[in-house]
């Protein structure tokens, strides 16, 4: 029956996120047949942080009026919202309107706008819903929401998305140009050059998007079985009998020790060690410096590896090639639910650990970042050696950051339901901040210079 319920946890966490990831890897499908071309990543991640405001309402709820909105019900309906939009998508995604005389693609954007709310609440959602079960579970979930990334970009892949080959193009370059500003007549003669050629898809973007429905109806059916089934919930009461019978007795324990006769300085010692724990955060076992240390770095983790890096990551592997750029997208998608995997075995709550690894993975980040800003002539452009580095730089960093948002999610579920609504808060305003920082440097002040796939001009 344990294994059941980490089935249904897994199954549950890939909802999280699997429909916004599918939408990005199908992009290269998407952007040709629509007007607004390759300017729709930019308009894509605008709506995905304007979506923002879905958790931004239930956190308030909790924070102003708690009781008052039910987390049961809230997932609910919005896996089943986000059910409904993925399918209207794969109907729809190909249809325009005219605005003010300009064709655009209204039900695409609204339709992902929809998902992208659906997929932001979810992070102050889903998480404090996995307080009901046992602790190991969260670490299954977020094997889950690893997948959820892990399983479209697989899918894509059979699909045949991206997939391009490098064939002969036809240029021509002037013999002498010193000649040509002289005023001469200089005839023009052809020179070999590689242009990229993308193969068409094995199948269309309307079946993927409708495999993206049914991976919310999985979703949707693995949370009624995580409150409906027999196992799953003898399983759930037994788990807050326990909690309750812990909590009862370690109050039962400080009345007792409030009832008894001691010195005047112990009993000092206990007022101000009781006040003391009224001024921390959750059960007290962090102090408010901790706590501020612990959100930060939940914050710059997600900030690097939801938006500030994925914006550019095209611009730090296309110069080594195609394939660099597949194998460290591909390669990124398996990290994550790795490092999920491995935090089930080996799960770890020491701050200073959690602060070495996120040193550790920011690394790789900075050398990807100094990738991206040479492009399109990186370090190495020339050599297997860079297409290694590359590979193994995005591998690393996605790994090591990925298990400290484990680790911290491990840490916060100990402190209570409140901390992990204030944990799911904390990620999606890392990834907004990423996001709001990035946006303006690539799409406006256009800082970074795309390499070119088939040629190396440095």
């Amino acid at each position: 029956m344990a294994l059941l319920t980490h089935v249904l946890a897994c199954l549950f966490g890939m909802g999280s996120w699997v429909t916004i990831c599918g939408l990005w890897v199908e992009l290269p499908l998407i952007v040709p047949q629509v007007p607004e071309g390759w300017y729709l990543p930019s308009y894509l991640s605008v709506l995905i942080q304007v979506a923002n405001v879905g958790p931004l309402f239930v956190t308030l709820m909790h924070r102003f009026r708690p009781g008052k909105l039910s987390e049961v019900s809230v997932v609910y309906f919005i896996v089943s919202f986000g059910f409904i939009a993925s399918l209207l998508l794969g109907f729809f995604w190909k249809e325009t309107l005219e605005v003010q005389g300009i064709e655009r693609s209204v039900p695409l954007l609204l339709l992902t706008f929809f998902i992208s709310v659906v997929d932001c609440t979810s992070s102050v959602t889903f998480l404090p819903f996995m307080m009901r079960l046992r602790p190991e579970y969260l670490t299954t979930y977020y094997v889950g929401e690893g997948l959820s990334g892990l399983v479209p970009a697989v899918v894509a892949l059979i699909q045949g998305v991206g997939v391009m080959q490098c064939v002969n193009g036809t240029l021509y370059s002037n013999r002498n140009e010193t000649m040509q500003l002289q005023g001469k007549n200089v005839s023009e003669e052809p020179v070999d050059h590689l242009i990229p050629h993308y193969l068409p898809a094995n199948f269309s973007a309307e079946a993927f998007f409708f495999f993206l429905a049914a991976m919310m109806l999985v979703c949707l059916v693995a949370f009624l079985l995580l409150n409906h089934l027999p196992s799953v919930t003898r399983e759930r009461l037994n788990h807050r009998t326990r909690r309750n019978v812990s909590r009862a007795s370690e109050e039962k324990n400080k009345r007792n020790l409030e009832q008894k006769p001691m010195m005047k300085s112990i009993s000092l010692n206990g007022v101000k060690k009781s006040i003391s724990s009224s001024t921390r955060f959750g059960s007290g076992t962090y102090s408010w410096a901790q706590v501020v240390y612990i959100f930060f770095i939940l914050a710059w983790a997600n900030a690097l590896t939801n938006s500030v890096l994925p914006s550019i990551q095209s611009y730090s592997c296309l110069p080594y090639g195609n394939q660099a750029y597949h194998w460290s997208a591909t390669m990124a998608s398996v990290a994550n639910p790795l490092a999920c995997f491995i935090a089930m075995f080996y799960s770890q709550r020491s701050l200073v650990l959690m602060g070495l690894l996120t040193a550790f993975g920011s690394v790789f980040g900075v050398y990807i970042m100094g990738m991206a800003v040479l492009s399109p002539c990186p370090f190495l452009v020339d050599h297997v050696a860079g297409v290694v580095l590359i590979v193994v730089a995005w591998t690393c960093f996605v790994l090591t950051l990925s298990y400290v948002k484990v680790m911290v999610a491990v840490i916060l579920r100990d402190e209570g339901h409140s901390a992990l609504l204030w944990c799911g808060a904390v990620v999606q305003l890392g990834s907004m901040l990423g996001a709001v920082i990035m946006f303006p440097l690539v799409n406006i002040y256009s800082l970074f210079s795309s390499g070119d796939p088939c040629n190396t001009t440095c």
